[in-house]
């Protein structure tokens, strides 16, 4: 059967709350769908008023249209595309009203002397019923991300030089199988208080994670080529019952101590993108999933390091990302930036301000 695409936007009401980490548990949770595409953005007053009059011509009831043209514009939303079959009944859901996202992290207060009169209404996802509807609906999303960047910054603070920035990747080990786990990471990262400002689906080429983690092939060397030189002494003294000298010794650190190391890093480089370095497609696109935010806020950096844990998940305290989540030094579920100058470097890297959302929609359509 065909796959589609179809949407789903994290309102304006859900974001201030918080609730967009635990929106997108469920969606994946409860669904056999790919995240393919996500996108944090700010409408602006004529993307409201065209949404709105889209959403008008499908229903009688006006309650939902009215929400979008008054509510929509001039406030950070958050767009997840979905791929897979059926998505749109998928992401409508059949279950009883309490059970859908709109029913737990939604709002809707009823007169409780006229059920038919709504008191208050703070819908937490706008969604597509049909295909057709979605069609439409992205056609119009595509249309109003031409020529933007991918980073909101709706904003002004009274002290700007005590904002900083910081990246955070959810990397692969997130995306094997549809789950929980990307949701309630964001969930975690939220409790620092900090706003999320850009988000990507991100498949890094050969070419970007050599670039990104490039500093982190001279450290391999320089901590374990030691450790697996010392290794294999051991080894060959215990096989051929002899004493290695030092100079020997030495010797096999720098020459297989260095290649073991520096096979530490192509397997690091292979997780993040799916390639070894001596692929030849350096370029294109892996097939290794990752999501991109970008947090900011006072002391962001720190923050989210906090949140995040130690790079080996065994040191990292309770109640931390890796400690939860994390299984070995390398798979250890998500990377934050380390100073406000690695923030810079690395979203230079992975091009935060690009988005393939919109190409992602027109591929489709």
């Amino acid at each position: 059967m065909r796959t589609s695409l179809s949407y789903v936007l994290i309102t304006p009401y859900a974001i201030s709350k918080g609730r967009a980490g635990g929106i997108l548990s469920r969606l994946l949770f409860r669904t056999d769908l790919g995240l393919v595409g996500a996108r944090m953005f700010v409408a602006d007053d004529a993307f409201a008023k065209k949404y709105a009059q889209a959403l008008r011509e499908r229903s009688p009831k006006a309650l939902l249209a009215d929400y979008v043209e008054r509510n929509l514009a001039n406030e950070r939303s958050l767009l997840l595309l979905f791929q897979g079959q059926n998505p749109c009944e998928q992401l409508c859901g059949t279950r009883q009203p309490g059970e859908t996202i709109q029913g737990i992290y939604g709002d809707l207060i009823l007169s409780p002397e006229n059920p038919d009169e709504v008191i208050h209404f703070e819908p937490a996802v706008l969604t597509a019923k049909s295909q057709a509807e979605a069609d439409e609906d992205l056609r119009l999303m595509a249309d109003f991300f031409d020529g933007k960047g991918n980073v909101v910054s709706d904003l002004s603070y009274p002290d700007p030089s005590k904002i900083e920035r910081t990246l955070v990747i959810l990397k692969p080990d997130n995306w094997t199988f549809n789950s929980l786990r990307p949701g309630a990471i964001m969930d975690m990262f939220s409790g620092t208080g900090l706003r999320i400002i850009g988000v990507k689906v991100h498949h890094f080429s050969l070419a970007q994670a050599l670039d990104f983690y490039g500093p982190v092939e001279a450290a391999l060397k320089k901590k374990l080529s030691g450790m697996f030189g010392k290794k294999a002494v051991g080894l060959l003294e215990r096989e051929f019952q002899v004493s290695i000298g030092e100079e020997t010794a030495k010797a096999i650190a720098e020459t297989f101590g260095v290649d073991c190391a520096l096979n530490e890093f192509a397997q690091l480089v292979e997780f993040m993108c799916g390639k070894r370095p001596d692929d030849h497609s350096r370029d294109e696109p892996g097939n290794a999933k990752c999501m991109i935010l970008i947090y900011e806020g006072e002391n962001a950096v720190a923050k989210i390091r906090e949140t995040l844990g130690p790079t080996n998940p065994a040191d990292a305290p309770s109640g931390t990302v890796r400690r939860e989540f994390g299984q070995s030094v390398m798979v250890n579920t998500a990377h934050a930036s380390d100073s406000p100058e690695s923030f810079l470097r690395e979203k230079d890297i992975v091009k935060i301000e690009e988005n393939t959302i919109g190409a992602i929609i027109r591929a489709h359509i």
